[in-house]
């Protein structure tokens, strides 16, 4: 069965890592950076491909020849990557939180006969399958409320933040406007906002804002009031704040000494070498969900634990773990036929097919990630 990542990042090399080590895969992975492609290919039985992944015919052209597709590409990519593998026509995994609606792809998808899991990481991802379960076995939603988030363990003046995905993804979440239901009604507000401070056990007290991850339960999830947060160290909100406001995270060009720039551009200059894990740092990834509902006609509410630290063993971050192993695992049980769907496949629509859960959770568990589930009854 042959296989093709698309991006050698911090999250698309320890997937491509995760999948050389099954039998079934012959496994590819495609990247512009050939150090990226070099040193995956020192840790597995990969094979390595330079290729602009930004021009999407390259992406078709590029995917044709393989069996099955997971696109790791930068979110500003997403979306048009997506789409040039459906015209391929090929069944693919993706983890690119890319801003547009990916139903837009979803005719495309059923024309092809292809099946697309998006959105297939932490949260967007196994936990919105654990969402789509938990609504599946409740008569009515009443609630949903998400906290979840990445931070090294060791924080560092002055950002106290690390990147541990995409760190041009990072950004996104501060500047995409959040969205979120509240009795009844869809509302739009500035990412960023409504911070509050949570004690977690093991971590300590963080800081949780709104941002825009609901993502497609905001369609998919018939509930009245849904929200989802992300965690920081308290202090960092602020520290983004001031940036965004003051203009740093523009895209639009301004003339500077007669050179056209973007200030994001800057700011991604200097801020992503201080926001880079250094060599064997350690740091988690934690997601926390909360569903209530009615179930059997008794209030009912669902929550669901889960807290990874980085594999020193292996040299795996904790998010590049629990984002990369979900897609891993959806892959697998898409060669599997255990899922067979057409179209675009929200993670949220695994959770309803009994078993895909189960599935996923046991293939997480077996890589050391546990999610725990606690059932409350009135």
């Amino acid at each position: 069965m042959k296989i093709i990542v698309l991006g050698a990042g911090l999250v698309g090399g320890p997937m491509a890592i995760d999948l050389a080590a099954d039998d079934r895969f012959d496994v590819t992975v495609a990247d512009i950076d050939p150090l990226a492609l070099r040193n995956l290919t020192t840790r597995a039985a990969i094979t390595p491909r330079e290729a602009d992944l930004s021009q999407p015919q390259n992406v078709t052209k590029l995917v044709a020849d393989y069996d099955y597709v997971v696109s790791a590409v930068p979110g500003f990519l997403g979306f048009r990557t997506l789409e040039a593998i459906l015209h391929a026509g090929k069944n693919v995994v993706d983890i690119a939180f890319f801003p547009e609606d990916p139903f837009e792809l979803d005719s495309l998808a059923r024309k092809q006969g292809v099946t697309a899991i998006m959105d297939c990481g932490v949260f967007p991802g196994m936990g919105s399958a654990l969402v789509g379960r938990a609504a599946r076995r409740l008569d009515e939603v009443n609630d949903l409320l998400v906290y979840v988030g990445g931070l090294p363990v060791v924080r560092t003046w002055p950002w106290e933040y690390k990147a541990v995905f995409s760190p041009i993804d990072v950004i996104e979440e501060y500047t995409r406007p959040a969205r979120y239901v509240e009795n009844g009604t869809l509302v739009t507000r500035a990412a960023l906002s409504d911070p509050e401070l949570i004690e977690f056990p093991q971590v300590g007290t963080l800081e949780a804002f709104n941002t825009d991850g609901l993502r497609s339960l905001l369609t998919t999830l018939d509930a009245p009031n849904m929200k989802e947060k992300t965690l920081r160290y308290p202090g960092h909100i602020q520290r983004m704040a001031v940036l965004r406001e003051c203009g740093f995270f523009n895209e639009e060009e301004i003339e500077v000494r007669g050179h056209r720039i973007r200030p994001l551009d800057v700011t991604a200059e200097l801020l992503f070498p201080m926001w880079k894990l250094e060599k064997g740092e350690n740091e988690f990834t934690l997601l926390q969900i909360h569903i209530a509902g009615v179930q059997d006609g008794r209030p009912t509410r669902y929550r669901y634990d889960m807290l990874d630290f980085y594999d020193a063993q292996r040299d795996i971050t904790s998010m590049a773990r629990t984002t990369g192993y979900t897609a891993t695992m959806a892959l697998r049980m898409l060669v599997e036929g255990k899922y067979t769907k057409t179209g675009i496949s929200p993670p949220e629509y695994l959770g309803r097919v009994p078993g895909c859960c189960a599935y996923l959770l046991e293939g997480l568990a077996e890589r050391g990630i546990e999610y725990r589930e606690t059932i409350d009854q009135d």
